[in-house]
């Protein structure tokens, strides 16, 4: 496939002449809408036929919660090998707390899709915000670790899991290695019954990286403990900070160069992003807040606004600003040109893949463009 940047006057039927493919087959693709109206520096995906180069089979994940969509999941599930079910918390005791939303619905389309189900932990507290006091108390104590392994072991047969993912944030330092322990601990409970676990870690760029979001996550430790591991590569710009690129390519590269000096290639998925920011202007600490977008979404706003979309060479990615009921706004995304670049990344490094975070929109190019970069692994 190839990859059109709209310029000033372009039209789809102009574009799809010069590509000698069909408008419907461009609209479709891209999910244009009608009147198939386009932002000036909008990137499509353009078909180009049967896939003639080699392509290597990589594992492709998505994160869903259960009350995804059913026109969603029915789409993305054929580009997936595994769907990661968000989210099971716990108790202090170590008592599984399943999501609110019953999740069968979702697993009955996975194995229909021959896509593994996983289970993702969480250590959620009642306020819906991630408790590292509940973390404490399940790897500090021996009797809420086995109960909470146990009924992990009792869940994932009930429901057919194939993988427990062990999402954990803001670890206290001081519980890093015993956050490791438990991590190994539940890998071998889980290999006995055929169950692969992987852990969710923190961007770091270094060993010794301080603040609450990296000093708990021992990379070398949690890789060798794990059968593998997602860089959580997104959230550089976030809902409550400075408009900037979501998963800047350079960012992301930093993070991965490290994670090898600690980590097999084999064992490392980099975490890609599926949605964008909205910011109102000026940015005020501690008072502004994000609007957060899909990708599609983000480019009928600029059509509708007037705008143009850039494309910043140092992070890799769209964005764009425009003025709406006399506020300025900047709004940052990913596009079919953000998305190559990081799997030419996945190829580079030659990295185990990828999980999606999250996908509860549909972004078609995207999931297009990895069919023609990778095969999925099933």
């Amino acid at each position: 496939m190839e990859i059109y940047v709209v310029k000033s006057g372009d039209t789809i039927d102009e574009i799809a002449n010069e590509y000698n493919v069909t408008s419907e087959e461009i609209s479709f693709l891209n999910q244009i809408p009608y009147p198939y109206r386009l932002a000036v520096g909008q990137a499509i995906l353009i078909p180009a036929g049967e896939v003639s180069r080699d392509r290597r089979t990589i594992r492709t994940g998505g994160y869903a919660y259960p009350y995804i969509s059913n026109w969603v999941l029915t789409q993305t599930l054929p580009y997936l090998s595994k769907l990661l079910v968000f989210s099971y918390g716990f108790t202090k005791e170590g008592n599984l707390l399943p999501p609110q939303v019953s999740d069968e619905r979702m697993i009955e389309q996975a194995v229909s899709e021959g896509v593994a189900s996983v289970l993702v932990l969480t250590p959620f507290g009642e306020d819906g915000r991630f408790n590292n006091q509940l973390i404490s108390a399940v790897v500090r104590e021996d009797s809420a670790k086995e109960n909470l392994i146990n009924n992990l072991l009792v869940t994932v047969e009930q429901k057919g899991f194939r993988g427990v993912d062990v999402d954990f944030e803001y670890i206290l330092a001081e519980d890093r290695d015993y956050f490791t322990s438990f991590v190994a601990e539940l890998r071998n409970r889980m290999q006995a019954v055929g169950v692969e676990v992987s852990v969710a870690l923190a961007p770091k760029t270094s060993a010794d990286q301080q603040g609450l979001l990296y000093e708990g996550k021992d990379y070398g430790g949690l890789g060798a403990a794990a059968d593998e591991v997602l860089l959580m590569t997104y959230e550089w710009g976030y809902t409550y900070g400075p408009a900037m690129a979501v998963a800047p390519l350079n960012k992301v590269r930093q993070v991965v160069e490290y994670a090898l000096t600690e980590i097999p290639a084999d064992k490392i998925n980099i975490g890609i992003a599926n949605y964008g920011y909205d910011w109102t202007l000026p940015y005020v600490k501690g008072e502004s807040k994000a609007v957060t977008i899909g990708n599609v979404e983000a480019v009928q706003i600029a059509i509708e606004n007037g705008a143009e979309i850039q494309f910043d060479e140092v992070s890799q990615s769209p964005f764009f600003r425009y003025v709406k009921d006399g506020k300025e706004h900047e709004v940052w995304f990913e596009d079919v040109r953000s998305l190559q670049g990081k799997y030419d990344l996945i190829k580079e490094f030659n990295l185990k893949g990828f999980d999606v975070w999250q996908i509860m929109r549909f972004f078609r190019a995207g999931w297009e463009l990895m069919s023609d970069n990778f095969l999925s692994e099933r």
